[in-house]
């Protein structure tokens, strides 16, 4: 047997036990990350969407077993995707004016966004894979937009759920050793976080803290700065998503999901993390908060089987628009697409849909603008966004698979 085919036997028998372990091991791997009382969105035990669960949906007959194995053994079909993207990294300044807000797409849902004198990463990632196993699993296929030794000092960080492709250990550590930044996220997550080393404030929907409080001051402290670098006049409000959570799959929904609403001298930024529509009344809730500046909103990974316009995990391109609408916001930079291979669109798919649905809903396209990963817009100040009646012609849809 020549050399070639005994790799090639090795390879085939470790995807076989990986498949294996798929279905034998999880149940070893379950683990309690929060415990508290009930709530309209906590049992005891898991927590879940009080505007109804997660269902997988696919062809008839599917499984998310079968979409795993076939994921695993390469067959599951997906659009190919370049092996490589170019990028041409940016070199962000150390700080945006005290009314200033500067955003930098690094890649996937990260973002570094500078407003007011603070820096702030949304879920970041710079590893290669997004995955409990690498080199298995999705692999990035566009380098990130700021080399990590570019990056910033970082004051805040916005972990929205416990995905391998939101909640990166390996970067965490090395932005918390460089740095020690703040970091927010939601009920159960500072548990994977605290048992790598990284300290974490996590909180319920609805729930709010000051960068008062994240640095050991009063909760209600008048805040001071001569130059507003690295200042922590801010409040994290913690806001409701529509999605669920796991690292080894039996530990499912044992930590909550969230997205963010920031508020800063310069304006306030909503982050949503990683969202399907559910009832599509929470982007009203963080509205509420105020009037925001800046918005980040996902567009890919929606297409779980080929033809699907969106999953009940992930929306697609035409609930981003509707999203952006009901939020209120001023700007949104489109996020969560063409870094990693998830699912089934095409790489460039998710951008060309938005820039059709928001030709419908008579939005400029400069206020939800797809950007290239590394581009950095400087975000203009507030203003409404007019409303028009909507007008699609859903055949253009159809030119765009």
């Amino acid at each position: 047997m020549t050399f070639a085919k005994k790799l090639g036997a090795a390879l085939l028998w470790i995807v076989v036990a990986l498949c294996l372990a798929v279905t034998l091991i999880p149940p070893f791997l379950d683990r309690i990350y929060y415990e508290g009382r009930p709530s309209r969105h906590y049992d005891g035990a898991h927590f879940f969407n009080p505007d109804g669960e997660i269902e997988f949906s696919g062809p008839p007959g599917a499984s998310r077993q079968g979409f795993v194995t076939r994921w695993l053994l390469g067959r599951d079909d997906r659009p190919d995707w370049p092996d490589a993207i170019a990028v041409k990294p940016a070199q962000p300044a150390p700080f945006a004016a005290p009314r200033g807000m500067v955003a930098t797409w690094v890649g996937h849902a990260t973002v570094l966004v500078q407003a007011a004198g603070i820096n702030i990463l949304t879920d970041p990632i710079w590893s290669d894979y997004a995955s409990p196993l690498p080199p298995f699993g999705p692999k990035r296929v566009a380098q990130p937009g700021v080399r990590m030794e570019d990056l910033p000092k970082i004051d805040l960080i916005l972990i929205s759920h416990n995905h391998y492709d939101h909640l990166d250990i390996p970067t965490l550590k090395k932005l918390w050793a460089r740095d020690r930044p703040k970091i927010v996220t939601s009920l159960g997550n500072d548990a994977i976080l605290k048992a790598n080393g990284i300290p974490a404030v996590a909180l319920d929907w609805g729930r709010s803290v000051s960068g008062a409080q994240l640095n050991g001051l009063a909760p209600n402290a008048v805040i001071q700065c001569e130059n507003y670098e690295h200042c922590p006049d801010y409040r994290v409000h913690v806001t409701r998503a529509h999605h669920w959570g796991s690292r080894w799959g039996t530990d499912r929904n044992r930590a909550l999901w969230s997205s963010f609403v920031v508020a800063t001298r310069a304006g306030n930024i909503f982050f949503a993390g990683d969202t399907g529509a559910g009832d599509m009344a929470w982007p009203g809730e963080a509205a509420r908060l105020g009037p925001i500046r800046l918005a980040l909103i996902p567009i890919g990974a929606f297409r779980f089987w080929p033809g699907q316009m969106e999953s009940d995990a992930h929306i697609g391109p035409e609930r981003a628009v509707q999203v952006f609408e009901r939020l209120g916001a001023s700007t949104a930079i489109p996020i969560h697409w063409g870094t990693f291979h998830l699912s089934y669109e095409k790489w460039d798919t998710p951008p060309r849909m938005l820039e059709h649905y928001l030709r419908c809903a008579g939005i400029e396209r400069k206020r939800f603008a797809p950007l290239r990963i590394g581009q950095a817009i400087m975000v203009p100040g507030y203003s409404p966004v007019p409303r028009r009646k909507r007008r699609c012609d859903h055949r253009a849809i159809d030119a765009l698979e």
